[in-house]
C-alpha cells in the first residue's frame, strides 16, 4: 500500500505496515504538561540509566516514548528503553512493554519540532488506507540527540497500531 499524498519536510520514504512482536520494557510512567516534556523525558531517563545499571538490565534498543493517547495540553505516557528482562520496580521506574500488533510506521528525519507534522501525515494515510488506529502510539529515537548536533541529523521511528 502506498500513498499519493506529498511529502512534507521532515518525513522521509513512505508510511508503511510492519508487524511488531511485544517488546519488555523498563519505564517511567507520567501525565505530563506539553510545556514540561523535556524536562520529564531528561529526568525519566537518568533515573532509568542509574536503575538498569543498579539492576545489571540490560537495554536492547533505542529510547522511546509511548503515548495512550495523542498528546493535548497534556501528555499521558511512558518513556523507556527496551530491555533483557523486566526490571524490578525501583523509584518511578517500573517494568513495561511494547505490543505486539501491527502498526503503521513512518521514520521522520529532523527536528523534535516537526514531528506534529509527521504524525498528522502518518494518520492521514491510515485513514486514505482505511485503517482503524489505537490504541496507543510510541516514538522510537533512533539517533541519540547531543547538545552540540545538527538537529536535522536526528531520525524517530513513529508508530501507531492499526487494524482493518
Amino acid at each position: 500500500m502506498t500513498s499519493n499524498a506529498s511529502q512534507p519536510a521532515g518525513a522521509s520514504g513512505g508510511p508503511e505496515l510492519v508487524t511488531v512482536g511485544e517488546t519488555v520494557t523498563a519505564v517511567v510512567r507520567g501525565v505530563v504538561p506539553l510545556t514540561g516534556l523535556r524536562d520529564f523525558f531528561d529526568g525519566s531517563f537518568r533515573a532509568l540509566g542509574e536503575t538498569l545499571a543498579r539492576q545489571q538490565v540490560t537495554v536492547t534498543g533505542p529510547a522511546f516514548g509511548f503515548y495512550r493517547e495523542p498528546p493535548k495540553e497534556t501528555a499521558d505516557l511512558e518513556v523507556g528503553f527496551a530491555t533483557d528482562r523486566p526490571v524490578r520496580p525501583e523509584g518511578d521506574v517500573v517494568a513495561g512493554s511494547l505490543p505486539a500488533t501491527r502498526v503503521a510506521r513512518l521514520i521522520h528525519h529532523g527536528s523534535f519540532n516537526g514531528l506534529g507534522a509527521s504524525w498528522e501525515r502518518l494518520f492521514a494515510w491510515t485513514q486514505e488506507q482505511g485503517l482503524k488506529t489505537g490504541p496507543g502510539m510510541w516514538e522510537v529515537y533512533l539517533t541519540e540527540p547531543t547538545p552540540d548536533m545538527d538537529p536535522s541529523e536526528l531520525r524517530t521511528e513513529l508508530n501507531v497500531p492499526v487494524a482493518e
